[in-house]
């Protein structure tokens, strides 16, 4: 077992900053187990051994292994640290869902309940993307695509949402978009023509779609600058990714959305326009 003889950090930067500086090192599970923390801060902070490693799909004993091995002297010292961190970035964001009951009070109808529950997610999902995006990578993200003679979109599943408003917003911003859909399995066809003077986004989640990160990983290599949204540090788009932006969406009853996601694409493509106008 490696620790630091200065100890493990007390902090969620400085715990984040460990689990990437160790990420090859680690066995396959507990690289499980630290995306799983990454990308779920307040099932860690709150749960118990068995409900987190339940969740996460793993043994107790390889939550308590985990912790060990990155310097904590167990599960209980390691909650500390995303204790901190959400009570200080989100204090008000478990009382919030706690109030989301799965029984309509009399008179109320239950779809009511769930609209409700849906837009508290929501709510907490935004909160959570203005404390946690660095105005520096926003600003260098929409730099990258101001700069660009192309843009290739590329965000399959669940984030293809994403991709399409971002091909309409940015070709109503002047800009030449590539949308790329992977419609007949063409997505290499599609990002052929994809070089160094040009830009891809690419939006992919856990559990994340093997043709985005394959194909991000191709255009990597030939140099296209990459700018990667996606949840936790330790994704497999982060090897290729030149500016990295990270959101984690709160769910409703396992239902994630994609509130924080879109207002993200929003505020990138509009940001990417000002400064390609010169007014940002």
């Amino acid at each position: 077992m490696r620790t630091d003889a200065a100890g493990p950090p007390r902090d969620y930067d400085g715990l984040k900053d460990l689990l990437i500086a160790r990420r090859e090192e680690l066995p396959k599970r507990l690289v499980q187990v630290a995306a799983f923390a990454l990308e779920n801060p307040d099932e860690i902070a709150f749960g118990t051994v068995a409900s987190v490693a339940s969740q996460a799909n793993v043994q107790p004993s390889t939550l308590i292994r985990f912790a060990q091995t990155i310097g904590y002297a167990g599960f209980t010292d390691l909650q500390e640290v995303f204790r901190a961190q959400l009570k200080a970035r989100w204090p008000d964001y478990r009382e919030r869902l706690a109030r989301i009951g799965p029984v309509a009070p009399q008179g109320r109808s239950p779809s009511s309940d769930i609209l409700d529950g849906f837009a508290e997610s929501a709510i907490a999902s935004i909160e959570r993307l203005r404390s946690s995006v660095a105005p520096s990578d926003l600003d260098r993200a929409a730099t990258l695509l101001a700069r660009a003679d192309t843009i290739y979109l590329l965000g399959l599943r669940r984030a293809f949402p994403v991709t399409a408003y971002l091909a309409y917003a940015l070709g109503k911003l002047g800009f030449r978009a590539v949308l790329v859909d992977q419609v007949a399995a063409l997505g290499p066809e599609q990002m052929a023509g994809a070089g160094k003077r040009d830009a891809l986004v690419a939006v992919s989640f856990a559990p994340y779609t093997p043709a985005t990160v394959e194909l991000t990983a191709q255009a990597a290599g030939r140099k296209v600058p990459v700018i990667a949204i996606t949840d936790s540090p330790l994704s497999p788009l982060s090897p290729s990714a030149e500016v990295q932006i990270e959101i984690v969406e709160a769910d409703y009853a396992g239902f994630r959305s994609l509130s924080a996601t879109l207002s993200l694409a929003m505020a990138l493509a509009v940001a990417a326009g000002a400064r390609r106008s010169g007014k940002g």
